[in-house]
C-alpha cells in the first residue's frame, strides 16, 4: 500500500500540487483506507493533475470513478480517495478537519 501512496503522491509533486496530505483511515470504520488530499494552482491545473494521475497510474489503478468540477476533483481507486482542489475550495470545504477528526477517532463527537 505504501508503494502506492509514494507513487500517487509522488506524481502530484512533482506536477507541482501543494500541500500534499495523506490521512491513514486503514483502522477506522470508513469506507477508505487512505485518503490523499493536494491543492491545484486553479482550475486548468486541477483537470492537468488528473490527466498526470491517470497517465502515471493505469494500468495497474483501477479509476473506479472520476468526479470532477473544475475546482474540486475526487477519484476513487476503491480504498484510496484522492481530492484535488483549488486552494479557494480546500479553505472553503476544510477536508483536512474532518479527515484529521476521522483518523484521530473524534467522528461522532458532539460537543455541547
Amino acid at each position: 500500500m505504501n508503494n502506492r501512496i509514494e507513487k500517487i503522491t509522488s506524481i502530484l509533486d512533482m506536477n507541482k500540487a501543494e500541500n500534499i496530505e495523506v490521512f491513514d483511515l486503514s483502522k477506522k470504520n470508513y469506507f477508505v483506507d487512505y485518503a490523499i488530499i493536494a491543492s491545484s494552482l486553479g482550475s486548468r491545473h486541477t483537470v492537468a493533475l488528473l490527466d498526470h494521475l491517470k497517465k502515471g497510474l493505469k494500468p495497474e489503478e483501477n479509476f473506479n470513478n472520476v468526479d470532477e468540477s473544475g475546482d474540486w476533483i475526487v477519484i476513487d481507486l476503491g480504498d484510496i480517495l484522492i481530492h484535488i482542489m483549488t486552494p479557494e475550495y480546500r479553505v472553503k470545504y476544510d477536508m483536512e478537519k474532518f479527515l484529521s477528526d476521522l483518523a484521530e477517532g473524534k467522528e461522532g463527537e458532539v460537543v455541547l
